[in-house]
């Protein structure tokens, strides 16, 4: 079934660079539109082509900043960009708290940078669920770069290595990051370390410690890997920026290279299958697989049914026509 016309003409004037329409897209998905299908289809041929960046961070080390300054020097390379700010919901009104146009106001009447701020909605992992669909939306638009900032760093909130292609980790001298990086795990999941506001005390100390972790997580490694670099940056004075765009086309290189880059966008699209068809499934229980949940839940309970037929039955129950 092809797209409607109103949504190939939303993509088709998307594509030329009009905000509104990007911005049209990106609340189709976020509000789960009936039209989403459409807007998916009508996204597909046009991916494909743009580098994802996410970045992530205990709170308070400057990511927000770091991402401006990130889109100051990439913007000057003559990229276009695209920013996906995820903030934490609004206990009310289920929006972001934080404004992307207060953070970034510099770039706000850039046409060739497009910021949106999308809220988690409760979503454990530190992006919304609607996240891989926007990232869809700024790639068919053309936008060479596309930024993910998260909201933070720990045991449920990595998995903006499953949309990025490079993944920035960002710690900041005087916070404990050492031992949070070990706790968190963030050795695994980065790419490239920054150490913002590196003219704190405490800078090299921090330098250091991630050094001495990155060596013994290399040790016993066979094969081709990559090496991980720490940068400094000031990000409030544009110091470093330059070597952060650096690394990241090396690591750009790298996955290249290597065919990782490759596997790497696979691995995303299966996940993002998965989700979709996770979510399908639980969106039934809401319909006619609700009574049919409730039922089996009670002879579970009751000890008339194990729950692994039971919960066969339900998939059964809730994917028939």
């Amino acid at each position: 079934m092809s797209p409607s016309s109103d949504v190939t003409d939303l993509v088709g004037r998307a594509r030329e660079g009009q905000p509104r329409a990007i911005a049209r897209l990106i609340s189709l998905v976020e509000d789960a539109s009936p039209q989403l299908r459409d807007v998916a289809a009508a996204l597909a041929p046009f991916t494909g082509r743009a580098r994802v960046v996410g970045l992530t961070g205990p709170p308070g080390v400057g990511k927000s900043t770091s991402t401006s300054a990130l889109v100051t020097s990439l913007r000057k390379q003559g990229k276009r960009v695209g920013v996906l700010a995820i903030d934490p919901s609004s206990p009310f009104s289920g929006g972001a708290l934080l404004g992307d146009r207060i953070r970034m106001q510099e770039h706000a009447t850039d046409p060739d940078v497009f910021i949106r701020s999308m809220a988690t909605r409760g979503h454990l992992g530190g992006l919304s669920w609607a996240t891989p669909q926007a990232l869809r939306v700024l790639d068919a638009a053309g936008f060479d770069v596309v930024l993910v900032e998260t909201v933070g760093v720990g045991q449920s909130e990595v998995d903006v290595v499953s949309l990025a292609d490079t993944t920035v980790v960002l710690l900041a001298p005087g916070m404990g990051d050492g031992i949070q990086a070990a706790k968190a795990g963030i050795l695994e999941i980065a790419d490239v370390f920054v150490v913002n506001k590196a003219d704190r005390d405490g800078a090299e100390a921090t330098v250091r410690d991630l050094k001495n972790m990155v060596a013994m997580a290399r040790r016993g490694i066979g094969g081709p890997s990559w090496r991980q670099p720490i940068v400094r940056t000031t990000a409030s004075k544009m110091e470093g920026i330059g070597d952060v765009a650096d690394a990241l086309d090396g690591h750009h290189r790298w996955l290249v290279e290597h065919g990782a880059l490759e596997r790497r966008r696979f691995n995303r699209a299966r996940a993002e299958l998965e989700a979709i068809a996770l979510e399908s499934v639980r969106a039934s229980f809401a319909g006619r697989g609700h009574d049919v949940l409730e039922d089996l839940a009670k002879r579970v309970a009751a000890g008339d049914m194990d729950p692994y037929t039971a919960a066969d039955e339900l998939v059964a129950g809730t994917t028939r026509g």
